[in-house]
Formats: C-alpha cells, sequence, structure tokens
C-alpha cells in the first residue's frame, strides 16, 4: 500500500487533504487576482478579458465542458449494448 492509498483511506485524512487542496486553488486565483492588479497585465482585447481571475475560470469551464461532453459522446455513440455481440 502506497502513501496516497494511506492518506485517502481514513476519512479524517482525506477531510483535510481535501479542505488544503480547495484552500490551494483559492490562493491560486487570489494570487492571479493580485498579479493582473499589481502589474496591471490584464490587457486583453476584449473587454470580459479584463475581469479578476478571468484565465482561471474560463479555464475551469472549458476542462469540466471538455469532461461532460467527452462522456456524452462515450456514453451515446462509442459504448454498445451488452448483447451487442449475441444478437
Amino acid at each position: 500500500m502506497n502513501i496516497f492509498e494511506k492518506i485517502l483511506e481514513d476519512p479524517k485524512r482525506f477531510r483535510t487533504v481535501k479542505i488544503i487542496f480547495y484552500i490551494s486553488l483559492i490562493l491560486i486565483a487570489l494570487t492571479e487576482i493580485a498579479v493582473v492588479y499589481v502589474f496591471h497585465l490584464g490587457h486583453g482585447h476584449f473587454r470580459f478579458e479584463n475581469l479578476p481571475a478571468f484565465g482561471s475560470i474560463y479555464g475551469f469551464i472549458s476542462c469540466v465542458l471538455i469532461i461532460v461532453v467527452s462522456k456524452f459522446i462515450g456514453h451515446h455513440w462509442l459504448m454498445k449494448k451488452e448483447d451487442y455481440y449475441n444478437d
């Protein structure tokens, strides 16, 4: 059993790891907002590109959309019924 299985097996440790993960995501988003405001790096072509943490939010929504569309395609187009070869 490796270290990750030991950590994720205990519910108390798993909750701690999950909290640390979410806090790190929030810190990354806040750092992006701070960098944009301090260094004035938000000079996008469109107005919505200057919103704080636009890159993080856009990337997150894009990843979720890719996962949902791939699962939909996999279940409704690629997968065959269980008795596909018995016909």
